[in-house]
């Protein structure tokens, strides 16, 4: 009996060792867990890496990685390009649109004046279907040729010439009496003439754009098949601003205006149907670089016209720092399309 019964004893003394052997490690388990999910809650407090508690060497191999699987994704992923698109003041909304491949110095939502159906893109009763373009833009006007600015020469001082001496007065001969008097040859006093300044190139885009005001880039507006719910007394793209829209619209309107002066020079027939599309890269400083020609559907003299237009007035104003900050480089790749239509 003896023996039977400190054999039971120290059996529950050896289970009650193991509970209190579980609930210790139980205890330190939930201890570790709270405090890897502290260390956690206060790395994204304050906005650490994910991989921070990593030795230097294994947080060097886990961000090369995470970078090339960015990489390879990015490669994957097709690349939708940006296209600026003109909007005017009455187009212009508060509220940015959803994902869209349209951008400018302004937001605007989609928009047409009547639609029998309702579809992701506005109705535009436009002529042509190349350009994204809702507003029609008149004849961009002529542009003088492109000279440095030189400062006005002083004209010579001419000596003052002596003044005339006064006519002599002759008597008037009696007028007849009656309701007619004999008309005769009146020195005509000739009126002066007065020449309008000759207004003065502008010195930078933004003052070129000024003087525009609101005109709309020259073009026609775009056709195109759809038809969105909201109804308004003009047409409109969802369109979102970027802050690459103030530099690029008067990066825009610089291209076009010289474009279309080499159009008038050339007096264009406008015979010709095609389009241009030229990559360039537009540094920081305003410079134009590695322009080629991508591809040319018309003559060579037509080509080499948009090549012009492009390389004329650079260089172009310096980036503004916003810009600099958001680009993260000195190089931006541009693509510009020319239309013949």
């Amino acid at each position: 009996m003896d023996s039977t019964g400190s054999a039971r004893a120290w059996s529950w003394r050896g289970t009650g060792r193991e509970w209190t052997r579980l609930a210790r490690a139980f205890a330190l388990s939930v201890l570790i867990h709270l405090l890897v999910y502290g260390g956690y809650r206060v790395a994204r407090y304050l906005d650490l890496p994910s991989d921070w508690l990593l030795p230097q060497r294994l947080r060097f191999a886990h961000q090369l990685a995470r970078a090339l699987a960015e990489k390879e994704e990015s490669l994957q992923r097709p690349e939708t390009p940006l296209v600026f698109v003109e909007v005017s003041p009455r187009q212009a909304t508060e509220e940015p649109p959803p994902d869209t491949p349209f951008y400018s110095d302004r937001n605007a939502r989609a928009a047409n004046r009547e639609a029998d159906q309702e579809t992701e893109r506005p109705r535009l009763t436009g002529t042509q279907e190349q350009v994204p373009k809702t507003e029609e833009g008149a004849g961009s006007p002529a542009v003088e040729e492109y000279q440095p600015l030189q400062p006005a020469v002083a004209r010579p001082v001419q000596p003052e010439a002596p003044p005339p001496p006064p006519p002599i007065q002759t008597p008037a001969e009696p007028r007849p009496q009656g309701d007619l008097a004999l008309a005769g040859n009146q020195p005509e006093t000739p009126p002066a003439q007065v020449e309008a300044p000759r207004p003065s190139r502008p010195r930078t885009l933004a003052e070129a754009r000024a003087r525009q005001g609101a005109q709309s880039l020259p073009g026609e507006r775009m056709r195109q098949e759809g038809g969105v719910r909201a109804r308004l007394e003009f047409e409109s793209l969802d369109v979102k601003a970027s802050p690459f829209g103030d530099y690029d619209a008067a990066f825009v309107r610089a291209v076009a205006d010289r474009w279309y002066a080499l159009l008038d020079a050339k007096r264009y027939p406008g015979y010709q149907r095609g389009r241009v599309v030229l990559r360039f890269q537009l540094h920081s400083d305003g410079r134009v670089t590695d322009l080629q020609v991508v591809e040319a559907t018309v003559g060579l003299d037509l080509s080499l016209l948009c090549e012009m237009a492009v390389l004329d007035p650079a260089p172009y104003p310096p980036w503004p720092r916003e810009l600099r900050r958001l680009i993260q480089g000195e190089v931006r790749k541009v693509q510009f399309t020319f239309y013949y239509n």
